[in-house]
């Protein structure tokens, strides 16, 4: 069980040549669904060296119509060709009458909402010929009509799809704050044995309200909280791979190795069954 990087452009050489032992790399399938080119190449590269997860944001999972056809081809088509140790999307929509929204829109957890996700989830793991995991999302804003836990929601999802769930940390903390709930607690309740993966990410203060709203922005380092809550969740679950996250103001490539060795190092302490340092 190891730590990874979100792979980005810039980073390509730093990535192709780095020697980490372990190290394992994450893309958006998005912008790799091409059939040639220097991008496909690139991360082809990257694949002969370490092993690559693909973490989709646009299948639009949680809306009322089926993915998209010719996406859900494309998708599948890449993961042939690359062959990726998991492949996730995000528990949320983006598409409806045929337009795209820009971004991962939130929706009441209903017993509609529940069976729309599963049956989509369900067409994608056909299409792929594999289960997915799928992620739980940042809250900004109560939502009155949510008829299920999220919790509960995510695990009746794992239940009847088969899918499996990846946990952000970073999520948990930026909801917890917003919404104003316990996220130790919450974490606590997770079903460990359905997460196949986890993600570790900054967040940034809302720029008109503060910190009174949390944004998961992936713009910063990791904030001690988010390392105090995965450090909490890893020891009773175990070990899990674990994926740094870094879209904006994004540093250099050892910048970003420095956070992967620090979550390597949690996970190396736990299979070691060694207790945090007073």
């Amino acid at each position: 069980m190891t730590a990874g990087l979100g792979l980005k452009p810039q980073h390509f050489d730093a990535a192709a040549s780095a020697t980490a032992e372990g190290l394992w790399f994450e893309v958006h399938p998005e912008n790799y669904m091409v059939e040639g080119g220097p991008r496909i190449a690139w991360l082809e590269a990257i694949r002969e060296r370490h092993p690559v997860s693909l973490h989709g944001v646009s299948l639009s999972l949680a809306s009322d119509a089926e993915p998209d056809v010719t996406q859900l081809q494309r998708l599948a088509a890449l993961e042939r060709r690359i062959e990726p140790a998991l492949v996730s999307e995000h528990l949320a929509w983006s598409r409806w009458n045929g337009r795209y929204f820009p971004d991962l829109l939130p929706f009441p957890r209903t017993d509609e909402a529940l069976r729309c996700v599963v049956r989509n989830i369900e067409r994608v793991q056909a299409a792929l010929k594999r289960p997915i995991a799928i992620e739980n999302p940042s809250h900004y804003l109560r939502i009155p009509t949510h008829e299920w836990d999220e919790i509960d929601f995510l695990d009746e999802i794992a239940r009847r799809t088969g899918c499996t769930l990846l946990l952000d940390i970073n999520n948990v903390h930026v909801s917890a704050r917003n919404l104003g709930f316990e996220a130790d607690d919450w974490l606590d309740r997770f079903p460990a044995s359905r997460v196949s993966e986890i993600h570790l990410a900054g967040h940034s203060n809302d720029p008109n309200l503060g910190p009174a709203l949390l944004i998961d922005s992936h713009d910063a380092p990791i904030a001690p909280e988010v390392w105090r809550l995965y450090r909490r969740f890893i020891e009773r679950a175990g070990t899990r791979p674990t994926l740094i996250e870094r879209d904006g103001n994004v540093p250099g490539f050892d910048e970003l190795m420095t956070e992967r060795t620090n979550a390597e190092g949690e996970l190396m302490r736990v299979m070691r069954g060694e207790e945090i340092a007073a």
